[in-house]
C-alpha cells in the first residue's frame, strides 16, 4: 500500500530532525544525563515535528540498548513505536478525548507499570483542547506521576494551556523551519523518490509550506501525482494556484508608469483567468514584503523565501522604488487583503485599492514639498489688501507704541506729523491723534464741539460717538496737549451732560499697611513698562506671593 512522503521520510531518531536544533540538544543531553522529567510541552507551528519528537524521545526512552540519545531502530520497542503499536507508548487525540471521563481513565492507567518497556510514554495531541475540568483532575497525577510515567503534550496553542499545568512541565517551543533546510530536505528526498526537479519547483514547493515540512511535503507529493517524475515550476506553481514573479511584476510596472488603467487591466485579467482575487492580494502584499526587505537588506538574504534567480529578480524591482514607497504599498496591500476578507464584492475592492497604490505613488516628501517652495520658485506676493477707512468701534483699540508696528517690512516708516504749538484745541487734538496713529477717534474727534473753561472741557457730539469719547486716550491727550489736569466733560448731541462717566477715575489708594509695598510695586521697572504698553491700566491690589 502505498505511503504518502510525510509519513514515509518521518524523521526516526535526532539526526534526521531538521530546523529544531534547540530541542534536539535539549533532550539528548537530559537523556545522557539521565535528567529526564516527568512532563513536556511542545508548542509551535503546524507540521514542524512536535508528535515526531515525542515518538523519538519514547523511542530513545525504551530502546533495549538505552535509555540512549541514538536508539538502535532495531529493536522490538525501536519498531513498534515507530509502527504506533507498543502498548507502553499510547497516543491520545485530545480532540475527541478532552473530557473529564477520559482524564479519569488516564490517571487509572497510570498507576500500572509498563508491561515490557522501561517507561510508559503519554502522548497527548492537540492538548490545548482538554477542558479546564479535565485537566484540574490531571493536576496532582502531573505533579507527582510514577517513576515510570512520562507526559508529552503536543499543541499548536500553546496559551491556551493553563498555568498550572504548564508550571509542572519543561516547555519547548518549535520554531518555523528556514527556507533552505525546507529546499534540501526536498532535493534530498527526490533524490530518494527518482524524481528529477529544478529549483524553481522546489523553491515554490518550500513557499506552500511556509515553514512548515508536512505542509512542503504534502505539496511535494501532489507535484509528483500531477506531474510524473519531471516537476515544472510552471506546473508547480498553476497546480498550488501561486503566482509568478512575472505576474505579480505587472504591478510594479504599472507603478513605475503611474498608469491606473494598466491596474483595471491586471484585475480584468485575474477575473478571466478565474483567479481568486483574496489569494491574489495575499501573494502580492508578500511579494511588496520581499521587495521591501530586499531594499532594506540586499540580497541574497535569508529573510527572503525565494531562489537566488528569483532575489536578483527582486533586487532589480526594489531599486526602483524607495523604502517609504515600499513602506506604503506593502500597508496597503495588506488593508486591502484584510477588506477582501468580508467583501461582497471583491473585484471592486480589488480594484480600488491598486488605484490607491497608483496615487501613493505620487506622493512627494514633506521635505522636497518645502524645498520646492524656494526663492526661485515661489509664487508671486499677493498684492497688500487695502486699508478700510477707519470706522467708530465701542471699544478702541490699544494703542500702537511705534509707528513701524504697522509699517511694512523694509519700508522706510512715514514722516510725523507736526503737532501745532497754538490754535483751536480741536485741530490740535486732530493733529495728536494722527501723529500718535490713533486714527480710530478722529472721526468722533471731528464731530465732536469743544468747549473749554478754566479747569473743565466739554465735548459734545452725537450718542454713538459716547464711548469713544470718554476713552482714557482723548482725556490723556487733552491733558497733554493743555500742559495741565482738566476735567472732560461729554454731552450728547440734545442730552444732559455725563460728567460722572467723562471724569477720570480716582487713582486706588493702597490699603492700609501696605503703602510700602504699593509703593515698591509700583517703581518696579516691569509694573512701569506694563503702564506705558497700556496706558489707562492701575494698580488696583498688592500682594506679596511669599507670605
Amino acid at each position: 500500500m502505498y505511503q504518502v512522503i510525510a509519513r514515509k521520510y518521518r524523521p526516526r531518531h535526532f539526526a534526521e530532525l531538521i530546523g529544531q536544533e534547540h530541542v534536539r540538544a535539549t533532550l539528548a543531553n537530559a537523556i545522557s544525563q539521565e535528567r529526564i522529567a516527568h512532563g513536556y510541552i511542545f508548542s509551535g507551528q503546524r507540521g514542524t515535528g512536535k508528535t515526531t519528537v515525542a515518538r523519538i524521545l519514547a523511542r530513545c526512552l525504551n530502546c533495549e540498548k538505552g535509555p540512549s540519545a541514538t536508539p538502535c531502530l532495531e529493536c522490538a520497542a525501536c519498531t513498534e513505536i515507530a509502527a504506533g503499536s507498543s502498548i507502553d507508548v499510547i497516543e491520545i487525540d485530545a480532540a475527541s478525548n478532552r473530557g473529564i471521563n477520559e482524564m479519569r481513565e488516564l490517571r487509572e492507567n497510570v498507576r500500572f507499570r509498563p508491561a515490557r518497556d522501561r517507561f510508559k510514554v503519554f502522548i497527548i495531541d492537540e492538548a490545548h483542547q482538554i477542558t479546564n475540568e479535565a485537566f484540574n483532575a490531571l493536576l496532582k497525577t502531573l505533579e507527582e506521576p510514577p517513576e515510570w510515567v512520562v507526559f508529552v503534550m503536543c499543541t499548536t496553542e500553546a496559551h491556551k494551556i493553563p498555568a498550572t499545568i504548564a508550571s509542572r512541565c519543561q516547555q519547548f517551543s518549535f520554531r518555523s523551519v528556514e527556507f533552505a533546510e525546507l529546499v534540501e530536505r526536498m532535493r534530498w528526498i527526490c533524490g530518494q523518490e527518482g524524481i528529477s526537479a529544478d529549483e524553481g519547483s522546489l523553491a515554490v514547493l518550500a513557499q506552500a509550506g511556509d515553514g512548515s515540512v508536512r505542509d512542503s511535503l504534502s505539496a511535494l507529493d501532489q507535484a509528483i501525482a500531477c506531474c510524473g517524475n519531471e516537476l515544472q515550476v510552471d506546473q508547480v506553481r498553476e497546480l498550488l494556484g501561486l503566482f509568478s514573479l512575472d505576474s505579480l511584476g505587472s504591478v510594479t510596472d504599472a507603478l513605475r508608469a503611474e498608469e491606473s488603467n494598466r491596474m483595471l487591466d491586471i484585475v480584468q485579467e485575474l477575473e478571466r483567468n478565474g483567479a481568486h482575487l483574496q489569494h491574489y492580494t495575499r501573494e502580492l502584499s508578500r511579494y511588496f514584503r520581499n521587495l521591501l526587505v530586499a531594499r532594506i537588506a540586499g540580497t541574497p538574504s535569508r529573510l527572503i523565501a525565494a531562489s537566488p534567480q528569483e532575489q536578483e529578480k527582486l533586487a532589480a524591482v526594489a531599486a526602483s522604488f524607495s523604502e517609504e514607497d515600499l513602506t506604503r504599498y506593502l500597508q496597503l496591500t495588506l488593508d486591502i487583503y484584510r477588506d477582501l476578507q468580508h467583501s461582497l464584492q471583491p473585484r471592486l475592492h480589488l480594484e480600488l485599492g491598486l488605484l490607491r497604490l497608483v496615487h501613493a505613488g505620487k506622493l512627494v516628501k514633506i521635505e522636497e514639498a518645502i524645498a520646492a517652495l524656494g526663492p526661485g520658485s515661489a509664487p508671486p506676493p499677493s498684492a497688500p489688501p487695502q486699508t478700510p477707512p477707519p470706522v467708530p468701534r465701542a471699544t478702541p483699540p490699544a494703542r500702537q507704541t511705534s509707528p513701524r508696528a504697522s509699517a511694512g517690512a523694509g519700508a522706510a516708516p512715514p514722516p510725523r506729523p507736526s503737532i501745532p504749538a497754538s490754535g483751536p484745541l480741536k485741530e490740535r487734538l486732530l493733529a495728536y491723534l494722527a501723529a500718535e496713529n490713533l486714527k480710530a477717534y478722529m472721526d468722533a474727534v471731528d464731530h465732536a464741539v469743544f468747549i473749554e473753561s478754566a479747569g473743565e472741557c466739554k465735548l459734545t457730539a452725537p450718542k454713538e460717538f459716547g464711548l469713544a469719547l470718554r476713552s482714557s486716550d482723548i482725556r490723556d491727550a487733552v491733558q497733554k496737549l493743555l500742559g495741565r489736569a482738566v476735567k472732560i466733560t461729554f454731552t450728547a448731541a440734545g442730552g444732559a451732560p455725563d460728567a460722572a462717566a467723562a471724569a477720570p477715575p480716582p487713582e486706588p489708594e493702597p490699603a492700609p499697611g501696605e503703602n510700602a509695598e504699593a509703593r515698591e510695586a509700583l517703581e518696579h521697572p516691569e509694573v512701569q513698562r506694563f503702564q506705558e504698553m497700556f496706558p489707562g491700566s492701575h494698580v488696583r491690589n498688592v500682594r506679596n506671593l511669599r507670605d
